[in-house]
């Protein structure tokens, strides 16, 4: 099975994304305490070798930059999709090796996922990225640890587009317009399988926001990094 298969499965089993068990929740990101009107656009499960490239060109167009939670799988089978996103100066982040859903991993399993994904990014892109997101947004006790001691903080979301639910593109919309707010940030997918609206809701909110006074920043950058 590829590395996207297997993530769609993932996602379909894990249909509905639940908050974090408590005593993780401390350990994730979901939103950032600003004044400033800036959101943060994440996609995850890629590179994808034709979809990426899309979005990636889509971001330009609009000036926007986004931060892309990578599985390490997908970076060596389609490392010019990657080195696309890093050359547009967009953040690279860590989102395991093979989409393995860890809230079932050992510790040393999941230090694995994380540790090979961080090879695989930096061997295409010559990245170490510093933020993690666990598949399905699972953040486990042992999750927390072991992403913390190895030097990540690890960022979750308030704003689920659902594009992977297939939802259509005035539902995705309507939800963002609804909920966004300064320091938001906002879950969506570099491909999904089946019928998916994901560019086509980034069309739309990409101006609207923009008219609104928002600029569109890396997870990083919100939180006060580079």
């Amino acid at each position: 099975m590829t590395g996207f298969l297997r993530c769609a499965a993932a996602v379909m089993i894990g249909a509905v994304l639940v908050a974090p068990p408590r005593g993780a929740e401390r350990h994730a990101v979901r939103h950032v305490d600003t004044e400033e009107k800036v959101v943060a656009l994440t996609f995850d499960d890629g590179p994808h070798p034709t979809e990426t490239a899309k979005i990636v060109e889509l971001l330009e167009k609009y000036g926007a930059q986004a931060t892309f939670f990578v599985v390490g799988e997908n970076a060596e089978n389609y490392p010019e999709a990657l080195k696309m996103v890093a050359a547009g100066g967009h953040e690279i982040a860590n989102h395991t090796y093979s989409h393995a859903s860890l809230d079932s991993c050992s510790a040393e399993r999941i230090k694995s996922e994380i540790a090979r994904a961080e090879d695989a990014i930096f061997s295409v892109s010559g990245a170490r990225p510093t933020l993690f997101r666990p598949p399905e947004g699972k953040v486990t006790r042992s999750v927390a640890d072991v992403s913390g001691e190895m030097g990540y903080d690890v960022i979750l979301w308030n704003i689920d587009t659902r594009d992977w639910a297939h939802r259509g593109t005035a539902e995705i919309v309507d939800n963002i317009k609804k909920n966004v707010s300064p320091g938001s940030i906002i879950l969506f997918h570099d491909y999904i399988s089946g019928e998916r609206h994901t560019r086509d809701v980034l069309g739309v909110i990409l101006p609207y926001l923009a008219s609104l006074g928002y600029r569109f920043v890396t997870v990083s950058e919100m939180m006060g990094g580079k």
